[in-house]
């Protein structure tokens, strides 16, 4: 998987910084229950919506514009995954109706995934919440059907 580079680490940890920065404040939380991040390998773009689709804040990311990488949603996801990690106490100061997440959308807004949920008891970083559940529910199936 391809590291980024320092500017890109920077320009993604503004990029968060401002939506975060959007949604802080002593008011009652925005009933908006997901932050979608959509990311274009061809333009560089990084951009924030809301439930509606409203634009919360942009960026460019320059090494992003016009990736070679085959995976580069993957390696854009653990990159984001791990600045919304560091700046978590931050992420779960922001005033939206909890369980709310961030997640990653490419361009054609297509879910990608899930890059943080927060819920009252819970959250979560990274990773699908169902991954493997299949594997697990064959191998318990299987499991029946022997006895």
């Amino acid at each position: 998987m391809e590291n980024f580079n320092e500017q890109t680490t920077i320009q993604v940890d503004r990029f968060l910084r401002k939506v975060i920065q959007k949604f802080t404040s002593d008011k009652e939380p925005s009933v908006f229950t997901d932050i979608h991040v959509r990311i274009s390998p061809e333009s560089g773009d990084v951009m924030a919506f809301d439930d509606d689709d409203n634009e919360i804040t942009r960026c460019v990311v320059e090494e992003w514009i016009n990736s070679p990488l085959e995976d580069f949603y993957d390696s854009a996801t653990v990159l984001l995954r791990n600045r919304i990690n560091e700046m978590s106490e931050a992420v779960e100061g922001i005033c939206l109706l909890k369980p709310f997440s961030f997640v990653l959308e490419d361009e054609d807004k297509e879910h990608v995934s899930e890059l943080y949920v927060s819920g009252d008891d819970v959250n979560i970083i990274g990773g699908d919440i169902m991954a493997g559940w299949d594997k697990d529910l064959d191998s318990f199936f299987e499991m029946l059907m022997k006895d």
